[in-house]
């Protein structure tokens, strides 16, 4: 199983993953995504930022298919072990791989240099 930002998820969405990324995703693992995801994407599209929304078919397919991890209270609890701070939509989403013991899927400089889980991206 392989947890995907939001930014990486969209990326896939839209054909503009690096050749690195596209390595890495094409692999047999799942993917999954934190629950935080769905509400970055909405705020995205209502932004204009992004081209779709989750009632857009091609991203209520996408995520018909993933994995949907809760902000659990054991995720709220983990932010504590994050040696990085960020948006708290990206804290969340790392706490996540923490819980679940996933790799995260991210081009975010700042939590791939985090030596507490394993991050997978460009």
């Amino acid at each position: 199983m392989l947890n995907l930002d939001t930014h990486i998820l969209i990326h896939a969405l839209d054909g503009s993953l690096t050749q690195r990324e596209k390595r890495v995703l094409k692999g047999d693992a799942d993917w999954g995504i934190s629950a935080i995801v769905l509400w970055e994407i909405e705020k995205l599209y209502a932004k204009g930022r992004i081209r779709f929304g989750l009632d857009t078919p091609e991203l209520a397919r996408a995520v018909a298919h993933l994995h949907l991890w809760p902000i659990s209270p054991e995720v709220c609890r983990n932010l504590r072990r994050l040696d990085f701070t960020s948006d708290p939509a990206d804290e969340l989403i790392a706490a996540t791989s923490l819980t679940y013991s996933v790799p995260l899927v991210t081009r975010d400089r700042r939590i791939r240099t985090t030596l507490l889980f394993p991050c997978l991206g460009d």
